[in-house]
């Protein structure tokens, strides 16, 4: 298949990208290679990929309505992977006008262009964050998520809600993904687990939020991948006898499927798991609740597999140690 990727040289997008080329697939992997974080690592991934047959790069910003129709209109896509946005809960609470153009202009250029050229499927990357402080546990996407506590979160339940208005009122195919916690390596530095490495290995405290009684369900990029792939091939279809009683159930060929290894990890465990991997101890400098982040991520993967025979299950040490074994590699 010929398929489009946003978001091609950012962490999930460069790992996707490395399996579907591998498996033969042509892939057209676009990005503006902006700088909310080391762009190094950006063009490190992208070096990867650009000699590899079948792996076009198209340095492109997703608000860019004229350049994005033209891409699409030159180009006859079998599928669209979209996930390039403006990450990050707390960059978003000091810099919200980042996400107008990249998470909601964005996403509504890439259903424009999935509408106009009638593409088959749009897989595009939700997040655990759109459950907020929901209580019960673990998140079901039948679960209602009504109530996001940072603007981030909030883009990514109106790129939800978008999608489903898509589908049905053109029959366009998506399916939103909702990704927990992804870490591995080649990882985003703006992410704890790396930044807490960083600060270990050079012997500065790292901080830990509300006294670490925080968890996580930390999910490994392998397992992100396996379930993107997988779905990829799972087509929705419209159902017009669904009563769309519940908000992840719609007539419309609209689907959302939670990726999460479903086991949070309290903050401590994790803390003393990346000691373990690194051969150091952190040094623990104690703080409050942040605004706009949540007390536990865990994620109900039944649906994931009933749909694809596939659930996350690599450990915690396990993904860990691999990270710590590339940070070293990479920078030394």
């Amino acid at each position: 298949m010929r398929i489009l990727i946003t978001g091609a040289a950012g962490f999930i997008g460069y790992y996707v990208s490395q399996r579907l080329l591998a498996e033969g697939h042509q892939i057209v992997g676009l990005d503006n290679l902006n700088d909310y974080y080391d762009v190094e690592l950006k063009q490190a991934r992208l070096k990867q990929l650009l000699p590899q047959p079948g792996f076009q790069f198209v340095e492109q910003d997703l608000a860019d309505r004229d350049g994005m129709a033209r891409l699409f209109a030159n180009d006859n896509f079998d599928r669209v992977i979209h996930l390039a946005a403006q990450a990050g809960v707390r960059y978003s609470i000091d810099n919200p006008m980042a996400y107008l153009d990249s998470n909601l202009a964005g996403m509504l250029t890439i259903l424009e262009g999935c509408r106009q050229q009638k593409v088959p499927h749009l897989v595009y990357a939700s997040s655990s964050s759109v459950y907020g402080m929901n209580k019960k546990v673990p998140f079901s996407e039948a679960d209602a998520v009504d109530h996001p506590i940072s603007l981030y979160a909030a883009t990514k339940k109106s790129n939800e809600l978008m999608a489903h208005t898509y589908s049905h009122l053109y029959d366009l195919p998506t399916t939103g993904l909702r990704f927990f916690t992804v870490y591995g390596p080649m990882g985003r530095p703006d992410m704890a687990y790396f930044s807490f490495t960083k600060k270990m290995l050079a012997g500065e405290p790292i901080d830990v939020f509300n006294h670490g009684k925080l968890s996580r369900d930390f999910t490994y990029i392998d397992d992100i991948v396996e379930g993107v792939v997988r779905i990829l091939e799972q087509v929705p279809e419209r159902d017009d006898n669904n009563d769309c009683a519940s908000p992840d159930s719609s007539s419309a060929p609209y689907r959302l499927f939670n990726i999460g290894n479903h086991q949070p990890v309290e903050l401590m465990t994790f803390i003393r798991t990346l000691e373990q991997a690194l051969g150091v101890t952190a040094k623990l400098n104690m703080k409050p609740m942040q605004a706009g982040d949540v007390y536990t991520t865990y994620a109900d993967t039944d649906n994931l597999q009933q749909a694809v025979g596939f659930s996350p299950d690599t450990s915690l040490a396990d993904g860990l140690q691999k990270f710590a074994d590339w940070y070293r590699a990479f920078y030394g």
